[in-house]
């Protein structure tokens, strides 16, 4: 005999997993790489720049960005609220890679933001290096 619950299913984003819409918790999705591990791919990388905008982590976005194309400082809005990461396409950006390209829609309250953002490995690891705004 089955136990069913009264309550209804909670949608993903309150139901623990993480910000960049991946089916993992945060910790075990994007937290691993803000915590020190490198992102296996220019995909991972872009989903977890983009969890540290939604955790307004500064540190980890200069840390992950090109030091050929990095500023010496971002000044992050803490009234921003990010409310979802849609990938539209990548190419390139594997372990066989050294550059890879990830397109993508990221919204926020009030609007989005569609970019295609160019990635390339320095010293093994993959980094941001810039990103072309693309017409909404």
């Amino acid at each position: 005999m089955s136990r069913r619950s009264s309550r209804p299913a909670r949608p993903a984003r309150l139901a623990g997993t993480c910000p960049c819409g991946g089916p993992e918790p945060y910790d075990a999705c994007c937290g691993r790489f803000h915590a020190g591990a490198a992102a296996p791919t220019a995909e991972a990388l872009m989903r977890s720049r983009y969890c540290a905008f939604v955790k307004g982590d500064s540190a980890y976005l200069l840390r992950t960005w090109h030091p050929r194309t990095r500023p010496a400082r971002i000044d992050l809005d803490p009234g921003q609220r990010w409310t979802g990461l849609e990938i539209l396409g990548a190419t390139e950006g594997s372990a066989f890679h050294t550059t890879g390209t990830v397109t993508f829609r990221a919204s926020f309250r009030g609007g989005s933001l569609h970019e295609r953002s160019r990635f390339e490995r320095v010293e093994g690891a993959w980094v941001y290096v810039d990103g072309e705004f693309l017409d909404q």
